[in-house]
């Protein structure tokens, strides 16, 4: 897909982080947005920036939805199809996602459920719920965000990290499966699977909101310096992933350290896990968190 204007996005997560800016980045060049989050100030945020850098006549309608609901995800559906007034979406950006649920021994097994819920549930009753609607457009892409935990497991020794990684480890599956899938029943329908390292967006305070809990002011501390520390930007994300999209790339690495850790693993798989496999690699994952308690349980 090489010109975006024109065209339809959908956007889950569209409110802060990496939606926000894919947001930002296809207004830019035309291309008519739909977005969805859970919290009502950060999509009209996301909204009138969109609106001061788009051309004349793009559209932007954004959506309360919590995409570990697959009910919800299809009221989303519903309202996306009727703002836009068409039958038809083009590219379909599976994007949001929260943490937490670190310990299948020591989480809560509501928390380990909602994190699965959202990163893995909403990717899969995302495709499914917006399905014919890409199939029948001319041209489309599904865009699903996975993690460099979808193929490490890890944040390091020192913390579990199972619901996310096992959530990521699902996208990365489907998102693969679906290329001979889409290939033999809806060949003009293509899908990308996306795989950033840390990247400075606002997941690290948004996941302890959307578990319904109040941030701490550790916790706040904590998100504020996952975003800061970070070596890539939201918005450098967002132009390597349309890049990748451009390129017809089914597979978008995002960031150096995503790069190191996923030739590391390929070279090494059954020392991924082992106690120094981090401190073998050194500087190259020099930006990315390090083990520390989880932002919720």
């Amino acid at each position: 897909m090489q010109n975006f204007a024109a065209k339809l996005a959908v956007i889950t997560g569209g409110g802060d982080g990496m939606g926000r800016a894919l947001a930002e980045q296809l207004t830019a060049a035309g291309c008519h947005v739909a977005i969805c989050d859970i919290f009502e100030d950060t999509l009209a945020e996301t909204k009138r920036r969109c609106l001061e850098s788009a051309p004349d006549g793009v559209r932007v309608s954004t959506h309360l939805c919590d995409v570990g609901s697959e009910d919800q995800i299809l009221r989303f559906r519903d309202e996306v199809l009727a703002a836009h007034d068409t039958e038809t979406v083009n590219l379909l950006f599976n994007n949001a996602g929260i943490g937490g649920g670190a310990s299948i021994i020591t989480s809560p097994r509501d928390t380990w459920e909602r994190t699965f819920d959202v990163c893995w549930g909403g990717v899969y009753w995302g495709v499914r719920a917006f399905m014919d609607a890409l199939i029948a457009s001319d041209e489309a892409i599904i865009v699903n965000t996975s993690s460099v935990n979808g193929f490490w497991a890890s944040l390091g020794p020192g913390l579990a990290h199972t619901s996310y990684s096992a959530a990521k480890f699902a996208v990365k599956g489907f998102t693969e499966a679906l290329i001979t899938d889409l290939r033999l029943h809806a060949p003009h329908v293509t899908a990308a699977v996306v795989m950033p390292g840390h990247i400075g967006t606002g997941i690290a305070g948004n996941s302890v909101l959307a578990h319904g809990a109040e941030q701490s002011a550790a916790a706040a501390e904590r998100a504020a310096n996952f975003r800061n520390s970070a070596p890539m930007t939201a918005q450098q994300a967002a132009t390597v992933i349309l890049d990748g999209v451009k390129a017809g790339e089914w597979r978008i690495l995002v960031g150096e350290d995503a790069h190191v850790l996923d030739m590391a693993v390929r070279q090494a798989p059954e020392e991924a896990y082992d106690i120094d496999f981090r401190d073998r690699l050194g500087g190259h994952l020099q930006g990315m968190p390090r083990d520390e308690q989880p932002l919720t349980n």
